[in-house]
């Protein structure tokens, strides 16, 4: 299985999801045309994940008006899910597919798994409409993510796509100003 790479189109993937109280195949070219935001998580019934999960869950309505999708996806299966679903008030705030990955598979391709224990990294990962990766971010297990960063990622991605020949400065925000690169920039900014 090929990994992805941020400028390269991502593979199409299949996994079933627990997603508005149902079990549910889940392909990433259900999605294309638009934004989707891919967030690996190590395992349910954890202590940062539901924090984050739930972070997302609260933006949610947010991402969609970006034109964006969340799929989260953990190790565990969807009857780990569910089970976490019925007994967590932070996760029970969440309407995005969980997708299930027991076999692995997309943990290895997109590069979160960590063999010697058998879960994933927290990574993010922004794929355009074309189902083009254009962002992603790995770290260590102790360290909860920021969904407002991971939507100014969408907004500064879609912005650039929309508006070729521009891209986004440093904690760019919508509505900020942005660059025109070319050599009457070079050395002054």
């Amino acid at each position: 299985m090929e990994s992805v790479c941020v400028g390269k189109p991502v593979a199409d993937f299949t996994a079933e999801a627990f997603h508005e109280n149902k079990i549910k195949k889940v392909k990433l070219s259900d999605y294309k045309g638009k934004w989707v935001v891919v967030v690996f998580y190590p395992a349910d019934f954890t202590f940062i994940c539901p924090t984050e999960l739930k972070e997302l869950a609260d933006k949610y309505e947010a991402f969609q008006k970006e034109g964006a999708e969340i799929l989260s996806v953990s190790t565990d299966t969807v009857f780990v899910h569910k089970a976490w679903w019925d007994n967590s008030p932070a996760i029970k705030t969440i309407k995005y597919p969980m997708l299930a990955d027991p076999t692995r598979n997309l943990c290895k391709m997109f590069g979160t798994y960590i063999e010697e224990e058998g879960l994933s990294l927290r990574g993010s990962f922004v794929i355009d409409p074309d189902g083009v990766l254009k962002a992603y971010e790995l770290h260590d297990n102790s360290i909860g993510r920021s969904a407002d960063e991971l939507l100014r990622k969408v907004q500064a991605a879609k912005f650039v796509k929309e508006h070729g020949g521009e891209v986004c400065p440093a904690n760019w925000r919508p509505g900020a100003s942005t660059l025109k690169p070319g050599l009457d920039l070079v050395g002054k900014i």
